[in-house]
């Protein structure tokens, strides 16, 4: 059998779904173990987000001549890991960090938090960062 999900729509009557999940619950083949989990529906971030981040944000922080000899990825790896914190990763004789967190994995709510982290980081600095509605507007 498929992986099969389902969303319970807020505001809305869930009782045909329920039933649906119930049926499915129901039809498991009982010579198996299953996984059921139930979490909260967050949206991921959206292409205009990834767009603002990429287009504008980091655009913004290199256009301002700060970090000579560093591009986009290296913003965003660094960026990244001051927001969510690092994880030292050896191989090789080697260390090196990482961020504990990736972006894409992150839905709107925490990427907006993760925005405003950036906006507050780089107004320290002297760089101005455009809220999303103003610049992509433009």
């Amino acid at each position: 059998m498929a992986e099969q999900s389902f969303i319970l729509p807020r505001l809305m009557s869930r009782d045909r779904l329920i039933d649906r999940v119930a049926a499915v619950l129901k039809g498991l083949s009982q010579d198996r173990s299953w996984r059921i989990s139930v979490a909260e529906n967050k949206p991921s971030r959206s292409q205009q987000q990834n767009r603002y981040l990429w287009g504008v944000i980091y655009k913004t922080i290199l256009d301002a001549g700060q970090l000579q000899g560093w591009d986009a990825d290296d913003l965003h790896e660094y960026l990244l890991g001051e927001w969510s914190g690092w994880e030292v990763i050896e191989g090789f004789g080697r260390k090196r960090m990482k961020p504990i967190q990736r972006s894409s994995t992150l839905n709107k709510e925490q990427f907006s938090a993760y925005v405003d982290f950036i906006q507050r980081k780089m107004a320290e600095l002297g760089v101005y960062i455009p809220d999303a509605d103003k610049s992509m507007a433009a």
